[in-house]
């Protein structure tokens, strides 16, 4: 385990921190209109630009598509900061704003903060898992489970299925649909954005051909799915995470100890709208993503965390199954 990590947890300066941390998660207005506009505004010129440089090259158009993509991942945040109500002091204002952009990341808003409220709510927990994770078994529950059962979640766990086939499943299939569970509002939620964006297409399909739209989109919704899924995948599958079971649960400890600090250089911690310190958004979740730096600079303790790099990412692709026993992620290779 993360023994530095392990350290300051047991010393507990944390809850100090977290009775002193109002300060940060007051949202600042022009920040956050700032930030809208050097997000939402590139998006639309970048769209702009492709749709000019068909004509031109596709060398000039690859390398739009990145930005496009990269951009609508900072769309996301924006929208995941809406729905924690940290974005604006005016909730109407988090909603409004969180919706459209929801819309422009084919998500609809009150289905995915429904499920990601109780991920906040239960991450770590062995006893919890299945609302707004990734699917984790035990090793004692795949070796128990049949052989359909493990070859099912032999596909899910696999690169491929989880960031390839799965960022298409999520974003154009998985949220196009209602679930028993969800309340009537949600429901609603659901419709309205499904509703808009058939709109959407009718409406880019008369400005740019259905064909061009929809090659373009289908891109960027695939490339920011990806982008997407990755980072939630390194926020709580990595080698030091901590799962316990609920009798040894507890929110801080795991908000610390069950989400990880990514460090990524500073191109993207730009484009991922600093959701790399993830464990201080999972400290205090009404903390802006633009003033999460600010708390990392003046607050030596989140320093003891150890960072996950971008070689120690990699490696966390091979890590499968949480073994109880031995207190941590182990691969298929280790059964």
């Amino acid at each position: 385990m993360n023994t530095g990590q392990k350290e300051t947890t047991q010393t507990n300066p944390w809850q100090s921190f977290i009775k002193n941390s109002a300060s940060y998660q007051k949202p600042d207005s022009l920040k956050s209109v700032w930030q809208i506009i050097n997000t939402f505004i590139p998006y639309v010129g970048v769209w702009i630009l492709l749709v000019y440089s068909l004509s031109v090259s596709l060398w000039l158009t690859v390398p739009l598509l990145i930005i496009a993509a990269g951009l609508l991942v900072r769309l996301f945040i924006i929208f995941h900061d809406c729905g924690h109500g940290s974005f604006f002091k005016s909730q109407k204002a988090n909603r409004y704003v969180g919706m459209l952009f929801g819309i422009l990341a084919f998500t609809p808003y009150d289905k995915w903060h429904s499920m990601h409220m109780k991920h906040h709510a239960t991450v770590g927990n062995l006893d919890k898992r299945g609302v707004g994770d990734v699917w984790t078994m035990t090793k004692e529950e795949y070796l128990a489970s049949s052989k359909k059962r493990r070859l099912y979640y032999r596909l899910y766990r696999h690169p491929i299925t989880m960031f390839g086939i799965g960022s298409l499943y999520v974003f154009l299939i998985q949220n196009r649909f209602t679930k028993d569970w969800m309340t009537q509002k949600q429901k609603n939620n659901v419709y309205l954005t499904n509703i808009v964006l058939v709109l959407l297409i009718v409406a880019m399909s008369f400005a740019i051909g259905f064909f061009t739209y929809l090659i373009l989109q289908f891109i960027i919704i695939y490339m920011a799915g990806m982008a997407g899924l990755w980072l939630f995948y390194l926020q709580h599958q990595y080698e030091d995470v901590t799962w316990v079971r609920s009798n040894d649960w507890n929110y801080t400890k795991l908000a610390l100890e069950g989400s990880s600090f990514v460090k990524f250089p500073k191109l993207l911690q730009w484009f991922s709208g600093n959701i790399g310190f993830h464990h201080i958004h999972h400290i205090n979740a009404r903390i802006p993503n633009y003033n999460l730096p600010k708390v990392y600079a003046e607050n030596k303790i989140f320093r003891a965390v150890k960072p996950v790099t971008f070689r120690a990412s990699l490696r966390t692709m091979r890590l499968r199954l949480w073994d109880e026993k031995l207190q941590k992620l182990v691969g298929f290779e280790e059964i």
